[in-house]
């Protein structure tokens, strides 16, 4: 039996909806507004709480003896907008004869759903537009001509006109059912639904080792292979078919990318490609890729590529990878590796087989009939199409005419294109589709989702823009994330401290990982997920964040968007010149302990644009201040290639000959290091304090 709307119950009973509302509640009913929906035994509940008091109360209250409950009054449909289907877009007007005050009040009863404009409303309710938001600027919203009125100043905003405005419950629940308002979209389905889905691949390595070559030999080879006319656009992202299994690559090589969809929540990647030149070898890049594809704990199979050289050396490649803990099959590990030229071709539908085998292994699956949720890969504007974005559809099926929200972004999906142009009316799991449509360019690495209507997309992307804008000036310091993650170290039952470290030298990060290995309590662990030679740079940072992880520098400094990269995101990262007073900050951070007896603060940064010699002063460095300021008898570092090569003081401050106490950004000056001569353009000099703290 369909339910009973609370005002429905009310009008039937005679009374006002708020008194009735509030009797359910008082009989420990579960409704919030007037217009929740009561089954069946509640209603009948509702109506025993009335055998004795309900006719002497409506009397009361009508001034006249009470009458059996009039018919109920007719509902009647008020499109807000015609374009949009009336069963999802429709409100309800409630119209009664005037017998009572109870069915007098009724006739200014209006159904809404949220979402609701100040356009709609004014129509509903006709009068002016300009009325509807002078009255929400005495509430205290903010809400221009055309904007959508908070779902919490709907009622009290129609009891100023007259009306009593019911706020739909079905369209509040539709909102909560589409996920939560962030760009990261959650979702669970019944087993029983899931289905196989292809596996998306992401191919990462050293640079000039043939990453995007292969990535246009296989597309290529499949564009041959399949209908003519070749590829018409490039779109991020593409699909091609291997042995009867489709395969979904993502068009933009690098680790880089790969972990910025990271930071952002966006696991989308199945698997692994690395590449690995045969007569290159492992080059820093190399590791690199190794370090983000294990944090993202996703299989690798490595393809070793330049075979048709003469220099070509396999064997090596495998052996050197080894030693960054990646064992082939071949040496007796479990990592494929497949050898191929993808300049020539040869390899490739080996490695593509290679790739199937493991997406069978993990046994990929996706339940393709539930509401449309993916990632989008990376957006843009096209003349004549507007905002487009390329997106991988993750779980569901995304069809033409669906309503989409993606962050602070919503719309409506007008056309999808596959990588060669054509128009599709459907995409199902780890389908890669260009989406035009869109109110904005999306950003890349949002998740989105399909949603009822437009309405509720506009919504939620209202929503989503000012949760950012409320956490942009509540964004986390590095002190406040260090706070958090000690207490969880504390508490957790199973905790992991993960950190990245950067040193001077490789014999310098081997002792540390050797040493960090050896540091451990019960329940908990150290990870390294990435160790590097080198100074900090940006992306280590995004990995940090991505990975939820510290950044330890030995003799390492971070550069200047190092700097800036983790103060936005608030990563904390901690520098030593000694490997003892490292270890030990590693191992009290392990068990909860806070802060180091010493604290270091940073002052300024002065590039070394070239060098002179003063006879009073020796070798002196003629800088320009970058940021902050740089402070005479101040502790200071000369930083080279990211590399601590001297940590002393400033002995001496000078600017058009004068000697300066300070001198501030923007402007250029003379330094001079005591007791350090070996000064080189191109040099950073670091000023920093360092302030005794109490141990907490």
């Amino acid at each position: 039996m369909a339910k009973q709307r609370v005002y429905e119950l009310a009008r039937d009973l005679g009374l006002e909806s708020k008194v009735v509302l509030a009797r359910a509640q008082e009989l420990g009913l579960e409704v919030k507004t007037a217009s929740s929906g009561l089954d069946e035994d509640a209603v009948a509940l509702v109506r025993m709480s009335y055998d004795s008091t309900a006719e002497p109360e409506a009397a009361a209250d009508t001034g006249i003896e009470a009458e059996p409950a009039p018919e109920p009054a007719a509902i009647v449909e008020v499109e807000s907008e015609p374009e949009v289907e009336p069963e999802t877009e429709a409100v309800e007007r409630v119209e009664a004869p005037v017998e009572t005050e109870a069915e007098a009040d009724d006739e200014h009863v209006l159904l809404v759903e949220p979402g609701l404009t100040t356009h709609e409303l004014a129509r509903m309710i006709k009068t002016r537009t300009v009325e509807i938001v002078q009255a929400l600027m005495e509430m205290g919203e903010m809400v221009p001509a055309g904007g959508t009125i908070p779902v919490d100043a709907i009622e009290p905003l129609g009891r100023k006109f007259g009306y009593e405005l019911l706020v739909a419950e079905s369209d509040e629940e539709a909102v909560e059912d589409a996920g939560p308002v962030h760009h990261v979209v959650e979702y669970e389905d019944d087993p029983a639904s899931l289905k196989p889905r292809p596996a998306v691949v992401t191919v990462m390595g050293h640079v000039d080792h043939g990453k995007t070559k292969l990535l246009d030999t296989i597309r290529t080879a499949d564009v041959v292979a399949g209908e003519a006319g070749g590829i018409t656009q490039h779109i991020g992202a593409y699909q091609v078919t291997s042995g009867g299994n489709l395969i979904t690559f993502i068009d933009t090589p690098g680790h880089e990318a790969f972990t910025a969809l990271r930071a952002r929540g966006a696991d989308v990647t199945d698997l692994v490609i690395l590449v690995v030149a045969a007569n290159d070898g492992v080059m820093p890049q190399t590791i690199e890729a190794i370090d983000h594809a294990r944090a993202a704990d996703v299989p690798i199979i490595v393809a070793i590529n330049k075979m048709d050289l003469e220099t070509a050396d396999p064997q090596a490649v495998r052996a050197a990878l080894t030693q960054h803990g990646i064992v082939v099959e071949n040496l007796g590990g479990d990592v494929p590796a497949v050898e191929i030229s993808a300049l020539k071709g040869d390899g490739i539908d080996d490695l593509l087989e290679i790739v199937a085998l493991v997406a069978e292994v993990e046994e990929l699956t996706a339940n393709p009939n539930a509401p449309a949720v993916g990632t989008v890969v990376e957006g843009q504007l096209e003349v004549g199409r507007g905002p487009v974005a390329t997106v991988i559809v993750q779980r569901g099926t995304l069809k033409r005419g669906d309503a989409i929200v993606c962050g602070t972004v919503s719309g409506r999906v007008r056309a999808m294109y596959d990588e060669r142009g054509k128009q599709l009316k459907s995409a199902g799991p780890s389908s890669p589709v260009l989406v035009s449509g869109w109110g904005e360019v999306p950003l890349a690495g949002d998740m989105f989702q399909v949603v009822k209507n437009e309405r509720i997309a506009r919504k939620m992307a209202e929503e989503e823009t000012a949760r950012k804008r409320g956490a942009e000036l509540t964004v986390p310091t590095a002190t406040e994330r260090l706070t958090q993650l000690l207490e969880t170290l504390r508490t957790s039952d199973h905790a992991e401290l993960r950190v990245i470290v950067k040193a001077d030298a490789h014999g310098s990060l081997e002792a540390i990982r050797d040493a960090v290995a050896k540091i451990s309590r019960e329940d908990a662990a150290v990870t390294v997920i990435l160790g590097g030679v080198g100074g900090i740079t940006s992306n280590d940072v995004m990995l940090a964040e991505a990975s939820e992880a510290l950044i330890y520098g030995f003799n390492a400094r971070p550069d200047a968007s190092a700097r800036a990269a983790a103060k936005d995101a608030g990563i904390d990262i901690r520098t030593f010149s000694i490997i003892y007073e490292l270890l030990d900050d590693i191992e009290s951070m392990l068990v909860g302990e806070l802060a180091p007896d010493e604290v270091e603060s940073f002052l300024g940064v002065a590039e070394v644009r070239a060098t002179f010699r003063a006879p009073r002063y020796g070798l002196v460095a003629g800088c320009y201040v970058t940021e902050g300021t740089i402070n005479r008898n101040a502790r200071a570092r000369l930083v080279r290639d990211g590399v601590v090569v001297y940590d002393g003081t400033i002995a001496s401050l000078r600017r058009f000959k004068e000697d300066q106490q300070q001198v501030q950004a923007g402007y250029e000056c003379g330094i001079g290091l005591a007791n350090f001569r070996d000064i080189k353009e191109g040099d950073t000099i670091e000023s920093y304090e360092v302030k005794e703290v109490a141990r907490t």
